[in-house]
């Protein structure tokens, strides 16, 4: 029997659950047979494959690369993973530079199929690299089976600081996480944003990520806005209003909790 993360309520309550009991119920999640054939045959076969059209032709291989940068569901989009792949992200005009979610970036550049170079697929190491994110992007997918709100506080709390370390200038970090879906969901929330707000130019999106950032957080800088304790509020923040929110389209129904949000953006 496959072991499915135990999350008993939501909220920051059940966030301080899951992270006293995480280490255990990781260990428990991984060592399911299923989960550990497909990231052993990964980790053996990966290392001979030399192509995007390789890795796309076997699915076992492929399911554990879309599922380590989160795109579990191009899982049958085989031509388009291809040409993102092959394209790399050397040039401007590379499909996954032109592509609105930052994640078709990622697994470009991490595979490095298109970049002119030797594959990194090639290189010690990758295979494991890639299996562990897997593995830790299926236990998130475990816990949103029970609660999204969870899944995605994690998905933060991995991936914030990852990209507030890099070596990017602010608007361009803020810019990555605009286009990260999951990411864009917990700042839409925590900072009170309404799902129309997407439809805005661009640099006004940006400009308002930053000013209620800064209104809510203390600071607009990422690297700031990732270190421990303020990200713990970031957290918070998003569980409170999510729990809020999903009070609300249960018991207003969607028309009257829409004006709820609206109302509570506006403060």
């Amino acid at each position: 029997m496959t072991f499915q993360p135990v999350v008993p309520f939501g909220g920051f309550a059940g966030w301080q659950f899951l992270q006293r009991t995480q280490e255990f119920q990781r260990a428990a999640f991984d060592a399911s047979p299923v989960r550990q054939r497909d990231v052993d045959y990964f980790q053996e076969t990966i290392g001979t494959i030399t192509s995007a059209e390789e890795l796309v032709s076997d699915r076992r291989l492929l399911t554990v690369a879309l599922g380590a940068f989160g795109l579990d569901e191009d899982i049958n989009n085989r031509f388009f993973i291809q040409r993102v792949l092959e394209d790399g992200t050397q040039s401007t005009e590379a499909l996954a530079n032109r592509l609105t979610d930052t994640r078709y970036r990622s697994i470009a550049e991490a595979f490095g199929f298109g970049n002119g170079v030797i594959p990194n697929t090639l290189r010690t190491g990758f295979g494991e690299r890639i299996a562990g994110a897997f593995l830790e992007r299926q236990f998130e997918i475990g816990v949103g089976n029970t609660d999204q709100n969870l899944r995605l506080s994690l998905t933060l709390e991995r991936e914030l600081p990852e990209i507030a370390a890099r070596n990017l200038q602010n608007d361009t970090k803020w810019l990555t996480i605009m286009g990260n879906p999951p990411l864009r969901r917990v700042f839409e929330v925590s900072l009170g944003l309404p799902d129309a707000f997407g439809t805005l130019d661009i640099d006004r999106q940006l400009e308002e990520f930053k000013d209620r950032a800064a209104r809510a957080f203390g600071t607009s800088e990422l690297s700031l806005i990732a270190a421990p304790e303020t990200l713990s509020d970031v957290t918070r923040t998003f569980l409170a209003r999510a729990q809020i929110a999903d009070g609300l389209n249960a018991s207003l129904g969607p028309a009257n909790a829409a004006l709820t949000l609206l109302s509570q953006a506006a403060l």
